[in-house]
């Protein structure tokens, strides 16, 4: 017998018989059901005794199927409630349904179709209760608590999480790629009173303009080529949630404008449409960019970076942080043994550790992360060791032990040396190279031509 055929139900009619019928019906298709007289009884029994659901009778002298209803939802909103009426009564019935009843019959009814509704009922509180723990889950996922690391940075930044997270205002998260921005705008959310609304989140590097314009705005049906039916946009999706917008300096001019115009007034306009939808949107955005340089180059327009820069939260660098890497690569281990149960490694050595600590990350905490991820797959003992590390880690080869070392060198050399550094480190993609160093390609190639000639 399944787990929803043993709740409580109370049956309330001011015809005792009738709801002692009702009742037995019940109880024969499983349920603990109980009957009673009156609406002033159903209110005592609710007060005193444990009840999963109510059926009740809809008018009744002194205390009537409303008032009933009102009385459960105080007590607990989740309760499921059926009201019964007769023909006569729909409005009223209909007036319940409003009010938070699950369902209502017309009397008479058979007793199969009151079991269904109430096994609906049952499914469907089942899944609401899911979905709360689901969401309960996710907040304690990814709350300012998640931030894994005891530094001085790292606890101020929590800090300042806590102290904005309910803020209105946008924030601006700034940070080296890979430092961990988007954990943080899952923070912000996940603290707020926005956390049990939709946290949406965009990478506005990944689309071009046009394509980025229908996905934050939506566009109705005809719009443009390809437009075949009407779409929201993100901006509804997140309606009383948070919209992370990632990579916010790689956005247009011409979009910029547009999502000032949103942020300001709370209102966007589809694309193709000709009247603006009212949103309720908090805006986190995150560049790794320097938006005054942009804004200087005239590729970032400086009244969008005012009002995003209300707030501003800086995610330090995992080399400002080693003391963080310890805490970091053990969370990562046991992440990554979970989804590779059959990875034999268990530990990571204590020398390994120290030579974690040692380096420089570049690519910052998500480079530890899949520094850990191989291990993890490849290893073959259940102790990672120094020579399991990747070369650049094991041999120290980060930027500051490239061009850093020796004797001081003029600013030319070690331009040079960074340059190869950091073309080597995107694998030979000058392109890559050039978005890390927040330099053009032509420059990128002038000082590659420099080091060749040299």
């Amino acid at each position: 017998m399944s787990k929803a055929r043993q709740q409580r139900v109370m049956v309330v009619d001011d015809n005792l018989e009738m709801a002692r019928t009702i009742a037995d019906g019940l109880s024969e298709r499983g349920y603990d059901a109980a009957a009673v007289g009156s609406g002033r009884d159903a209110l005592d029994r609710l007060a005193n005794q444990p009840v999963d659901a109510i059926v009740t009778d809809l008018r009744m002298p002194d205390v009537d199927g409303l008032q009933v209803l009102a009385r459960s939802r105080e007590l607990d909103p989740d309760r499921p409630v059926i009201v019964m009426t007769a023909y006569s009564a729909v409005d009223s019935a209909v007036q319940s349904i409003r009010q938070g009843a699950y369902h209502y019959l017309t009397k008479p009814f058979k007793q199969d179709e009151l079991a269904l509704f109430l096994d609906r009922a049952f499914a469907d509180l089942k899944l609401r209760r899911e979905a709360a723990a689901l969401k309960k889950a996710l907040r304690a996922r990814f709350s300012t608590g998640s931030i894994i690391g005891h530094s001085a940075g790292i606890a101020a930044l929590r800090d300042r999480i806590l102290r904005v997270a309910d803020a209105a205002a946008p924030v601006l998260v700034l940070g080296e790629t890979g430092a961990g921005k988007g954990l943080v705008a899952r923070a912000l959310h996940a603290d707020s009173a926005r956390a049990n609304e939709p946290f949406v989140s965009v990478n506005c590097a990944a689309l071009p303009e046009s394509l980025l314009e229908s996905e934050l705005f939506g566009h109705v049906k005809g719009a443009f080529t390809g437009a075949i039916a009407e779409r929201g946009g993100l901006f509804a999706e997140a309606d009383g949630g948070t919209l992370f917008l990632d990579e916010i300096g790689e956005m247009t001019p011409g979009l910029q404008a547009k999502l000032l115009h949103a942020i300001e007034s709370g209102r966007v306009r589809p694309v193709g449409a000709t009247k603006d939808r009212e949103v309720d949107v908090r805006i986190v955005a995150a560049t790794h960019r320097n938006l005054a340089q942009r804004v200087r180059e005239g590729t970032f327009r400086e009244d969008l970076l005012y009002r995003l820069d209300v707030v501003s939260l800086t995610v330090p660098p995992l080399r400002d942080r080693p003391e963080d890497v310890r805490e970091l690569a053990e969370h990562f281990l046991a992440d990554a043994r979970a989804r590779n149960p059959q990875s034999p490694l268990r530990r990571i050595s204590p020398e390994a550790l120290d030579v974690l600590e040692r380096y420089r990350w570049p690519g910052n905490v998500r480079e530890l992360a899949h520094v850990i991820e191989k291990l993890v797959l490849f290893a073959d003992g259940e102790s990672a060791s120094v020579q399991d590390l990747p070369d650049p880690v094991r041999q120290g080869r980060s930027a500051d032990a490239l061009v850093f070392q020796g004797d001081i060198l003029p600013l030319r050399e070690l331009e040079r040396r960074y340059t190869i550094w950091a073309v080597g480190q995107t694998g030979g993609h000058r392109g890559k190279a050039a978005e890390k160093l927040d330099i053009d390609p032509k420059t990128l190639r002038k000082l590659l031509e420099g080091a060749e000639d040299g």
